[in-house]
């Protein structure tokens, strides 16, 4: 560390991560006249310099963040990319047997982004909605009526500008609204460009049909007509969300004109804004400084790039000292991984686990980086009777093919997606409660994440992938723990997969690959396309769970310091950390079940009522 004496800053709250719970909380903090510090360990993605994992191009990295169908490239962009080496099992034997577990990093790649914007920065812009019984089960839990489905929905409607449902939108404005959407937030949505223009239509007409012939075979309660004209197939619809609605939906994405956006833009448009909103940038926070009486009076962090060892070619730099001082709170917001990892290194954590790596112990908290969960996920992979997509013809994922100068002049065709074709809401046979099952196909070749896992999209140009997401898991025995107490070294993650709930999460799973087996039978039946993994040599039950203990995956890691009583709580219902004062955490680890089926909407959610909290509280 340098020598140089301490800098400091002072503000009233100080937010440690700019994702979607540390950016919107730190943003709407600072719009209610607050002063601000956000710490943020990596870069701004659209100002920074990457290479291309398809070709060498020095200015990649911003074409990687704004274009939606480039989300791949840019978790794989070395400029802003966290790459996490996690273990899905314990046994080492068990563990070998995942393709894409990688011997020389003991583990399975797992992207995060450094930067501006946390995971906002590559996610595939996927917003949709929780289900109402993820907040129910926190306002039971804490018997906090603010987390009631009905007062949560505010947020969602206080934080969105939804532009893919036009007559709505128009409908508001008499004060008619009945799908509780937002019309006038920060976030905007949009609907993706139509796959269905994209594609072959003959074909597309003939997966339809495939679709809708299995549907109504399945015995699944299909999505009924009338539900279909007041939504128009819409997720997020409030009438859909109340019934727990199954069936085909489109994915509204969080883009403006078809580009990313997220909480980098909320935050830099709120700085401009609001001058009490300072951003630190390539600050890595070490540890939150307490007084005497446990409570949290800033955060002392190193300055300086990728000094992270998640980093690609992390620094050798020991980078500069420095501390923030916050009058009021100090709010973490780094992440499932980040968090847990940052509260022990300040002593708050599991005592048997600090002490041996001589961390003073200020709050003896066992529940921190204890109760990780994430999805489980797996893919089912057609390669067509064709060589390509007609859509893929001259596609070389760059900025200097012609999809790219169309998206680029005109906002529109096959980089204005992010490569999904159709989408269903299904519920499993064991299920409890609402729909557990996502089934997304795509026009790519995707098997999870492992190292240079984005080539085959530039690749592999004629695959219909489906990928089964397991909702609602029942695992909650993965854990975070320290590596070392250096705040540099990348923590120890290990999901446990499987070890509760495991065979009700496998019938599951495995429920969700017969039923997009038969959405495209009639296509392999054709000879239209093959089934290249898992292949015809997986048949039986048993074949197709071996098939998924060996290669699911995961990208929604959550639930790493839960609001709860008891050993296993951290937080309270108004986010505060047990034990201490004046420190709050707002990010995907607050959940003591992991939400609905893509967690972003959560997060996002959970950072608007968080600054409400902190406001209504001082």
């Amino acid at each position: 560390m340098s020598s140089n004496a301490l800098n400091q800053l002072d503000c009233e709250y100080v937010v440690v991560g700019s994702g979607a719970g540390g950016g919107t909380v730190a943003s709407r903090l600072a719009q209610a006249g607050r002063s601000v510090v956000l710490l943020e360990a990596g870069g701004d993605p659209r100002k920074l310099k990457g290479g291309d994992p398809v070709q060498p191009d020095a200015n990649r990295l911003p074409t990687d963040y704004d274009v939606p169908a480039f989300h791949a490239f840019a978790s794989e962009n070395s400029a802003i990319k966290w790459d996490f080496y996690v273990r899905h099992y314990s046994d080492d034997k068990q563990q070998r047997l995942d393709p894409k577990y990688c011997e020389e990093q003991g583990g399975i790649l797992y992207p995060r982004a450094g930067a501006l914007g946390g995971c906002t920065a590559h996610n595939a812009q996927i917003l949709i909605y929780p289900h109402n019984s993820d907040w129910e089960y926190i306002a039971d839990l804490t018997q906090d009526s603010s987390w009631h489905p009905d007062k949560m929905r505010t947020y969602f409607e206080r934080l969105e500008n939804c532009r893919h449902r036009p007559l709505h939108r128009w409908l508001s404005k008499i004060g008619f609204n009945p799908s509780r959407h937002g019309w006038k937030g920060w976030l905007r949505t949009e609907k993706s460009i139509p796959m269905a223009a994209l594609v072959d239509k003959d074909l597309f007409q003939m997966l339809t049909e495939c679709v809708e012939e299995s549907l109504a075979g399945s015995g699944d309660p299909v999505e009924r007509l009338g539900w279909f004209l007041e939504s128009w197939g819409d997720p997020n619809d409030w009438r859909l969300v109340r019934k727990n609605a199954t069936g085909s939906r489109y994915t509204p994405l969080t883009t403006r004109n078809h580009g990313r956006t997220g909480t980098r833009e909320f935050v830099l448009e709120t700085a401009r804004e609001h001058r009490n909103l300072k951003v630190e940038l390539n600050a890595l926070a070490t540890r939150v400084l307490f007084d005497e009486n446990k409570r949290a009076i800033g955060v002392e962090y190193l300055r300086g790039e990728k000094l992270y060892r998640a980093s690609s070619r992390p620094s050798e730099e020991p980078g500069e000292l420095k501390r923030v001082y916050a009058s009021k709170e100090v709010i973490l917001a780094g992440g499932a991984f980040n968090t847990p990892q940052l509260l022990m290194l300040s002593g708050i954590g599991p005592r048997e686990q600090l002490e041996p790596l001589g961390i003073k112990v200020t709050v003896d908290l066992p529940g921190v980086g204890k109760n990780l969960q994430d999805r489980y996920e797996i893919a089912v992979g057609n390669r067509m009777s064709f060589p390509q997509w007609h859509i893929y013809k001259g596609v070389k994922f760059s900025p200097r093919d012609p999809q790219f100068q169309q998206w680029n002049l005109c906002r529109s065709g096959i980089y204005a997606t992010n490569g999904s074709v159709l989408s269903f809401f299904k519920r499993s046979p064991v299920a409890e409660g609402p729909p557990d099952l996502f089934c997304m196909g795509l026009l790519a070749n995707f098997q999870g994440y492992s190292p240079n896992y984005s080539h085959l999209f530039a690749k592999d140009l004629n695959y219909l992938t489906w990928v089964v997401l397991k909702a609602h898991t029942r695992n909650r025995a993965g854990e975070v723990t320290l590596r070392s107490a250096d705040p540099r070294d990348v923590p120890r993650i290990n999901f446990r997969y499987l070890e509760e709930g495991g065979e009700q999460d496998l019938e599951a799973v495995l429920d969700g690959i017969r039923f997009v087996r038969a959405l495209t039978s009639g296509l392999r039946g054709q000879s239209l396309m093959s089934e290249e993994f898992p292949g015809d040599d997986f048949k039986t039950d048993e074949e197709l769970k071996n098939y998924i203990r060996n290669n699911a995956w995961g990208h929604h890691a959550s639930c790493t310091c839960a609001i709860g009583l008891g050993k296993d709580g951290v937080l309270s219902s108004d986010f505060r950390v047990h034990g201490t004062t004046g420190l709050r955490v707002v990010d995907a680890s607050v959940f003591p079940r992991i939400p609905g089926v893509f967690i972003v909407s959560a997060v996002y959610m959970i950072g608007e009522k968080a600054a409400d909290v902190i406001l209504n509280g001082h």
